[in-house]
């Protein structure tokens, strides 16, 4: 499988992630101390990677990379895609290869699939209640990704239906209530992002009477954080399309469904890569 995402340096993250695993660069590390001692380093494994649970798919690619890494003359049959829904029990992927590279290579590629599965289906699980109050409006991340993954965790909602908001601290101008204290109020942080040629400017704004004077200073993006349904209903109306607006704050998969009835274009949720439980997903050796 062919593998790339813009800003993501696909080799150096399975070298570092094995090397950490395998304790290169500390005293006594640098090998599989289990497989080369129990393992003949001619023997051959076959084995299966399946889903235990009903999920969506996403990381085979990077286990594939990880297997190939320690074992490139390894088999390797993908016989589902990236963004496919399986139902418990489905198996994933066929393997085979030299047992030690495979055993070396297993729980890295294990622990990327169950991770990034698990944003991918609770994705899939925000988009559809979201669906039950509004067909347009459309399910944003956030920033809160761990620290070196976010590209991955971010590609992984993409797979399970998902749209990424900014990717960093780079692409968009985010003002929140931090910003706004320093700079003094709403409308002359907006004044500052706009004078200094930023695009576009996503302000934040928690009441009603901020967001008249986000507007006139420049904002493209209104994020109405910790609204009620009613209020962001009063909200979208204030705006009257000259932003696109968004509900953000608390959102759970109870309440979304009524906050995406509202009439806002989008709805972020910071739990899809903050709090996915990991998918349930093994992988099943047997020698030939």
């Amino acid at each position: 499988m062919t593998f790339t995402l813009t800003g993501f340096d696909l080799d150096r993250f399975i070298r570092e992630t094995l090397a950490e695993d395998l304790g290169e660069g500390l005293e006594g590390g640098g090998s599989d101390v289990t497989s080369t001692s129990v393992i003949p380093a001619e023997a051959r494994f076959a084995g299966v990677m399946d889903s235990r649970d009903a999920i969506v798919v996403a990381g085979l690619p990077l286990a594939e990379a990880f297997f190939r890494h320690l074992d490139p003359d390894c088999s390797i049959e993908a016989l589902v895609s990236d963004g496919d829904e399986v139902l418990p029990g489905s198996d994933l992927m066929r393997i085979e290869g030299n047992a030690r590279a495979l055993l070396t290579a297993e729980r890295s590629a294990l622990n990327i699939v169950q991770h990034l599965s698990g944003i991918a289906s609770l994705t899939r699980d925000y988009v559809a209640a979201m669906r039950v109050g509004s067909g347009t409006c459309q399910l944003l991340d956030t920033r809160k990704t761990l620290p070196g993954l976010r590209a991955l965790e971010k590609y992984a909602v993409r797979m399970g239906g998902g749209t990424n908001h900014r990717m960093g601290l780079w692409d968009a101008a985010m003002i929140k209530d931090n910003h706004v204290a320093v700079a003094g109020s709403v409308g002359e942080a907006v004044r500052r992002a706009r004078h200094a040629g930023v695009s576009p400017i996503i302000c934040e704004v928690d009441r009603l009477d901020q967001i008249e004077p986000a507007l006139e200073a420049g904002a493209d993006h209104l994020l109405l954080d910790n609204m009620l349904p009613g209020t962001l209903r009063d909200a979208v109306a204030i705006v009257a399309g000259r932003a696109k607006t968004e509900a953000s704050g608390g959102i759970n998969l109870e309440t979304i469904g009524a906050k995406a009835a509202s009439g806002v274009d989008f709805c972020s949720v910071g739990r899809l890569t903050q709090s996915a439980p990991a998918a349930d997903v093994g992988l099943d050796f047997q020698p030939l």
